[in-house]
């Protein structure tokens, strides 16, 4: 400080100097008294004042101005209104209140019509362990651009069995969407076996991230209804903390993700146990990187259940079925590919209305024990599939399962006027050829046979020649195309 003092002083001290010799040389310039040689002097050092004068103002640098005021960001810290970080007490209604102080701070304009945006304000959980004896929910729809993060939620010993720790939910809302782009992220949610952990209805843009979700009771670990676009990723749920191998887990119950709208997505997500991994109602939703090891096939569980005949609409790629499988319902415009089935688990194809359509399963990967389960299966119950279009079930890699396709090759040799190849253990539909494709090449010299395609029912393609030859017949088949 005392440096800066002397830097700005200093050149002061000269300015002053400089206006003190600069009046005296030009009053005696002015008297007359003076030699020419001294004159042209003074006339020097008076032009040297003035400079110095013109200057003065860069010389002396005015005070700094003050920074003005910045508002910090809006984090509402759970643990400064009264919320019990080692949850040995009742958190709810202090995380309640920092709820509301949210919802009722600064507003940034709007994001869908009645939705104030919110301005990224977060309710930090500050890494504590809350304890939650009800839902915790917004104080009413209209909200948007806000995070809950950074902690854990513990469902109390009378948590209500039937709802949900964090609820974005308003029933008495008029709103299209009631709440949009609110982020669930960094948080372990243990419901204790009482109700579920997360329920998203009707709004917009969810995400929810980096979360594990565990100890759910016979309901849903995340539900998903109505509204669109809630995102899932990065995520583990399991009603049980196990690994694999529970002895438990025939007794697994309850579903880890209920997706019951559309245009949603779950990505890069670990199920570990449940009775149902992902049960699918709505359209046009994505599952990618899911690895479900929940409650095996063998002991009635399910990985992935589409239950929405007719209007499936619904993609699996690049996912992981560890002994436990997919059912769909009446499947139309389904894409299973890229997606790698051990222990024996399949994919099951069940007649609700005897309706498959759009279907592609294709690119997988099959890995069995050898008992010769078969790939893709029908379950025809309660009525056949009759109406079948655009079907592929192809290119897929199967290792100890018994491999079912929509496409088949095959050849027979001999001597004779009938060839007959039998495509049973190979095409998934029963007695459904519509497209063949097919060479005789006769081995007999100088001999040219007639030939025809004669029957193709059961499965089973017929060609005859109008006399003996030595030949094969080479045959292509398609279903559901």
């Amino acid at each position: 400080m005392e440096i800066r003092n002397a830097q700005v002083v200093m050149p002061v001290l000269l300015a002053i100097m400089s206006l003190m010799v600069s009046q005296v040389v030009f009053a005696e310039i002015n008297s007359g008294s003076m030699s020419p040689h001294d004159r042209k002097l003074a006339e020097m050092q008076a032009l040297r004042a003035s400079l110095v004068r013109r200057n003065l103002p860069d010389l002396v640098s005015p005070p700094p101005t003050p920074p003005q005021a910045v508002p910090g960001p809006r984090v509402y810290k759970v643990i400064s209104y009264g919320a019990d970080p080692t949850g040995k007490s009742d958190s709810t209604n202090a995380i309640l209140k920092a709820m509301e102080e949210a919802f009722e701070g600064p507003v940034h304009g709007v994001l869908m019509e009645g939705i104030n945006d919110l301005g990224g304000a977060r309710i930090d959980l500050e890494g504590g362990s809350y304890l939650i004896s009800r839902p915790l929910r917004f104080p009413s729809a209209g909200a948007g651009n806000l995070v809950i993060s950074g902690g854990t939620l513990r469902a109390s010993d009378d948590f209500p069995v039937d709802n949900y720790l964090i609820e974005l939910n308003d029933e008495k809302s008029k709103l299209q969407y009631i709440f949009e782009y609110i982020t669930l992220r960094d948080l372990l949610i243990d419901c204790n076996y009482r109700g579920g952990a997360i329920a998203v209805i009707n709004s917009l843009r969810t995400s929810i991230d980096n979360c594990y979700i565990t100890r759910f009771g016979d309901t849903n670990g995340i539900l998903v209804q109505k509204g669109h676009e809630t995102y899932i990723r990065n995520s583990f749920l399991g009603q049980h903390i196990t690994a694999g191998g529970d002895k438990g887990e025939k007794h697994f119950s309850g579903t880890a993700v209920n997706l019951m709208g559309n245009d949603n997505a779950v990505t890069d997500t670990v199920i570990f146990s449940a009775a149902v991994g992902v049960m699918i109602s709505g359209q046009a939703n994505l599952l990618s990187g899911v690895h479900c090891y929940n409650k095996a096939t063998g002991y009635g569980g399910t990985g992935i259940y589409l239950k929405l005949p007719g209007l499936t609409q619904n993609r699996i790629v690049n996912s992981y079925l560890d002994y436990t499988g997919i059912v769909a319902e009446d499947p139309v415009q389904l894409q299973i590919s890229g997606t790698f089935f051990l222990g024996d688990a399949f994919i099951l194809l069940k007649s609700i209305n005897g309706l498959v359509r759009g279907v592609n399963i294709v690119d997988n990967m099959f890995s069995g024990s050898g008992k010769g389960i078969q790939i893709v299966q029908l379950d025809q119950s309660n009525t056949p599939f009759e109406d079948v279009d655009q079907v592929i079930v192809d290119r897929n890699s199967v290792n100890g399962m018994g491999t079912r396709s929509t496409v088949a090759k095959g050849s027979v040799g001999g001597n004779g006027t009938s060839w007959t190849v039998d495509f049973n253990p190979v095409l998934l539909f029963p007695n459904l050829i519509q497209h063949v494709q097919y060479s005789l090449v006769a081995r007999d010299a100088g001999a040219f046979p007639l030939h025809a395609l004669r029957n193709v029912s059961d499965n089973r393609v017929v060609v005859e020649t109008n006399a003996p030859v030595t030949a094969t017949v080479y045959v292509t088949v398609n279903q559901g195309v």
